[in-house]
């Protein structure tokens, strides 16, 4: 059986990040149709089923790759983005604040009350509440 699948797939290009993204959007438009049981739902999903497959199975490497590389240009800074929110929420010995002159996010200790915050940036000093 895996003999089989190995000689199917030789050439072929095979699952990448924009297949399980597109998989992963699939199952979260399959939770409204359990309750819904729109049809608009079951062609969306059946139409993301269907160029997974495509994707897959393509002989045509360069291309896929082509699509897959844009979408990673795309989506890494939102993931990288979503990552550090998480680690924010997930330290407990730091709160961070953005610079209201210069955006920059700054790390200071929790628990000290209400103290004076310097941005090492632009050295714009405010008031917080740690």
């Amino acid at each position: 059986m895996f003999d089989f699948l190995r000689r199917l797939m030789y050439g072929r290009y095979g699952s990448d990040a924009l297949n399980q993204f597109l998989m992963v959007i699939a199952l979260v438009l399959l939770i409204p149709w359990f309750f819904t049981h729109w049809a608009i739902f079951s062609i969306l999903i059946l139409a993301l089923i269907i160029l997974i497959y495509c994707r897959m199975f393509s002989r045509n490497i360069y291309k896929r790759s082509a699509e897959n590389q844009k979408f990673l240009a795309w989506f890494t800074p939102i993931q990288r983005k979503l990552a550090g929110r998480k680690m924010q929420m997930q330290d407990k010995a730091h709160r961070y604040y953005k610079c209201p002159s210069c955006g920059r996010t700054l790390r200071v200790p929790r628990g000290r009350g209400r103290i004076e915050i310097t941005c090492p940036h632009c050295k714009r000093k405010f008031t917080k509440k740690t």
